[in-house]
């Protein structure tokens, strides 16, 4: 557990994550990435602890954004 949350640390510490949590109840995790290629993120994911140990299986979704919240904007970009 301690070497995801150091993987987790260095992806908000990066600027990649924006939001990292659980998924109610008890559905597993989710993170909010920002300002990465797909190839990039991929890579990133495949090296977490609980990915790499075969703890958990990763689905990746994009999402285009069309409208945001003002505090968002730079989601547009």
């Amino acid at each position: 557990m301690e070497a995801h949350n150091v993987w987790i640390d260095r992806g908000i510490r990066d600027g990649v994550f924006l939001v990292v949590g659980s998924l109610k109840p008890n559905l597993g995790g989710a993170i909010v990435a920002h300002a990465a290629s797909a190839a990039d993120l991929r890579s990133r994911v495949d090296s977490d602890p609980f990915v790499e140990n075969g703890v958990v299986t990763v689905e990746i979704l994009e999402i285009a954004p069309a409208k945001v919240d003002s505090r968002l904007d730079f989601l547009l970009a």
